[in-house]
């Protein structure tokens, strides 16, 4: 029996062998389940922005208003809080005119350590925007991408200083562009993203996943209405913050064109009523007292076709073109008074609500 038991397992063993090596790779399978364990874990890939916050997260600097204590003239006291963007290595830093504007000096602080007395350029409040400016050598610069275009559905990441906590990154996406509503005066277009913005924040960097900067954290939903919500917060626009940066840059404060007029948008069902199919443009609903375009003989009732040769859509078309001409130019507008197109010359004058 004990004879027959061991011609077996002899056998047994004989045939394995041969078996093994008439098939190779059933050696290399017996070795296969730990070192497939270890190649797996070393060649996963985990989702990770690291690399956009490593690019763009030096170039987001904290900011520390002050201003004299009203008992001790001698004495400043720290009294806001906030975020900027280096933009240029010429030391250029886009903040939030509310970080910024009632102080009486403001420290920047970059994430290497250095600490620099700023000097305020210029701030606007329509836009909520203030471009200050330090000297020194090997700035970080964040990374800029004038031709990108901010969609619904983009992952973006918002880097700032909240609460003094010290540099922070949340991350969420763009849940909507142009909301008008909530912006300083009503008509500008912010970015709404489910990011994270908290007091502290103001002034910090929007970017997306490549580190390049999309805009300028402003506000939560919160901050704006005083509502007890979560998960809504905007930004100004990176194309937006560059031009307002530019003009304060030039001339100190942003000089805007202004008509003085009140428009609704033209739609397919007020066209067709006015006789004015395939017509884009807007109805002037309003003239202002003694502006260019009393001035100049536009009146309610007319259609504005185009200005300065550029067509008209809708009311943030007029004032994305008016806003843009400086005060003194003279330009033509195009417009339908009872079915017939006039040319009107107006001149432009500075907005008086700058």
């Amino acid at each position: 029996m004990l004879s027959f038991l061991l011609r077996s397992a002899m056998i047994g063993i004989a045939t394995a062998a041969i078996l093994l090596f008439a098939f190779p790779n059933l050696r290399s399978n017996i070795t296969l389940d730990q070192g497939a364990i270890e190649r797996t874990s070393q060649n996963s890939k985990q989702i990770s922005f690291n690399y956009a916050v490593r690019r763009a997260a030096p170039a987001v600097v904290n900011i520390y208003s002050r201003k004299y204590n009203d008992n001790d003239r001698l004495r400043l006291d720290t009294e806001g809080l906030g975020s900027g963007v280096i933009v240029s290595d010429k030391g250029y830093i886009i903040t939030n005119y509310h970080v910024v504007a009632d102080a009486d000096q403001v420290i920047v602080a970059l994430q290497d350590g250095r600490l620099f007395n700023s000097q305020l350029i210029g701030k606007d409040k329509r836009t909520d925007l203030a471009v200050l400016q330090i000297k020194d050598a090997n700035l970080p610069v964040i990374p800029l991408n004038p031709n990108y275009q901010a969609d619904i559905g983009d992952v973006v990441l918002a880097i700032g200083n909240p609460y003094n906590l010290g540099q922070t990154t949340t991350f969420g996406i763009i849940s909507a562009t142009g909301r008008a509503a909530l912006s300083a005066d009503g008509t500008q277009g912010l970015i709404q993203t489910d990011a994270a913005i908290n007091r502290g924040n103001s002034g910090g960097a929007l970017v997306n996943t490549r580190g390049e900067l999309v805009g300028i954290n402003t506000a939560s939903f919160q901050q704006a209405t005083e509502l007890e919500t979560y998960g809504i917060s905007f930004a100004i626009p990176y194309a937006l913050a560059d031009k307002i940066m530019r003009r304060l840059i030039a001339d100190g404060q942003v000089i805007r064109g202004y008509i003085g007029i009140d428009g609704r948008d033209i739609n397919p069902a007020m066209a067709r009523l006015m006789n004015a199919d395939n017509i884009n443009g807007i109805l002037v609903l309003g003239v202002s007292p003694n502006s260019p375009a009393e001035k100049a003989g536009i009146i309610t009732q007319d259609i504005i076709t185009s200005i300065d040769g550029k067509s008209v859509t809708n009311r943030q078309s007029v004032i994305d073109i008016v806003t843009e001409l400086r005060p003194g130019t003279e330009v033509d507008v195009d417009v339908i008074r009872k079915g017939k197109t006039e040319t009107i010359k107006v001149t432009i004058e500075e907005d008086p609500n700058n």
